[in-house]
């Protein structure tokens, strides 16, 4: 069985993140794009000419065939009504990051996908970066032993910010840097440590264009005992290492980030030959003391997300990634967001 499916906008995300993993997923058919854009709806056209391209959600849920599943892929503060009214009309539903604007909405919408008998998935696609994926076998086969501290980043040169983050409305809009990267910055922290006692952050708004925050630090003391200090800025001349992780039998320093984007964005293919393979000069460095060594990057790959919806819906497997885990990264952006405004170390409840 191949399920259709429907793709609700075709900025970066949808062109970039969502469409190429649909439309080569074994049992998914990328049958129709919702953009209202015209440059937008020609780029579809051109590059997935099967696939039917509408203005609105009415004309989508009325498409025939019937849509089996619908990906989300629009502004930030769409994604739960979108959701919502997916949900509502009995069809399956992968809603991009943040998969809602608090944790009390996240587990609002499971709840509601539950009673609908309808399958909600988060998208987290981060968790098949080829960086992630080392640490994560550094750690496996004991290499860096236990970590005590993690230091995470996304750096970015950005003179010019994004747009969404300089409107009136951001902050109701739920455009700022921690629902943005700093989703993927947490949800690597808890899948890598576990869960978090306590949280602490400091937010700024460094461009005076902004109207929200474009610079963030989060330091969060997770239950197995690593401190992970989380940071991302716009303005970042020269960018601090991605990875500096800090084990009992070494350190893992890694620069740079996962190449998959700057594929997908050129139009290359997930299948292609040389598709996530990184530069051996870029790889990381283990070290311990004055014994250092390249690691080699394992092949990021996010093809394994769409993998799992599939198997999901069609065979009753696991989800990729669950409600409850990006619910309990969203209660880490609740509290990091009250931490910052009172000045407090917020203690998050455990279980």
């Amino acid at each position: 069985m191949t399920l259709n499916v429907g793709l609700i906008g075709y900025g970066l995300g949808g062109m970039a993140f969502h469409a190429p993993f649909i439309s080569t997923t074994p049992g998914l058919r990328l049958a129709a794009v919702m953009t209202s854009n015209p440059a937008r709806r020609h780029e579809v056209e051109k590059r997935y000419p099967d696939a039917t391209v509408v203005a609105d959600l009415e004309a989508l849920l009325a498409l025939t065939p019937r849509l089996d599943l619908i990906s989300i892929s629009s502004p930030n503060a769409t994604h739960a009504p979108l959701a919502r009214k997916v949900i509502a009309a009995g069809r399956h539903v992968v809603v991009d990051k943040p998969f809602a604007a608090t944790a009390a909405e996240a587990r609002e919408i499971g709840a509601r996908a539950e009673s609908a008998g309808v399958k909600a998935f988060p998208f987290q696609n981060r968790r098949w970066d080829g960086d992630y994926l080392t640490l994560r076998r550094l750690m496996r086969d004991g290499t860096i032993g236990d970590i005590h501290r993690f230091e995470s980043r996304f750096d970015r040169w950005r003179p010019v910010r994004k747009p969404g983050w300089c409107r009136l409305d951001a902050v109701a809009a739920v455009e700022n840097i921690v629902h943005d990267l700093g989703t993927h910055l947490i949800d690597q922290a808890l899948q890598l440590f576990g869960p978090v006692e306590r949280v602490y952050a400091e937010l700024r708004r460094i461009d005076p264009a902004v109207v929200t925050s474009d610079e963030m630090f989060i330091a969060l003391t997770h239950a197995s005992g690593t401190r992970s200090h989380l940071s991302s800025t716009m303005s970042a001349g020269i960018g601090a290492p991605r990875y500096h992780a800090y084990g009992t039998r070494g350190a893992y320093v890694k620069h740079g980030v996962d190449p998959q984007e700057t594929s997908l964005k050129a139009g290359i293919l997930p299948g292609t030959a040389g598709y996530g393979e990184e530069q051996e000069s870029l790889w990381g460095v283990f070290g311990s003391g004055d014994a250092q060594q390249r690691v080699p990057t394992e092949v990021g790959n996010y093809a394994p997300f769409y993998a799992g919806v599939a198997h999901a819906i069609l065979h009753g497997a696991p989800p990729p990634v669950t409600v409850a885990e990006v619910a309990a990264g969203l209660d880490i952006i609740d509290a990091a967001f009250a931490s910052h405004e009172n000045g407090v170390v917020v203690e998050m409840r455990i279980g």
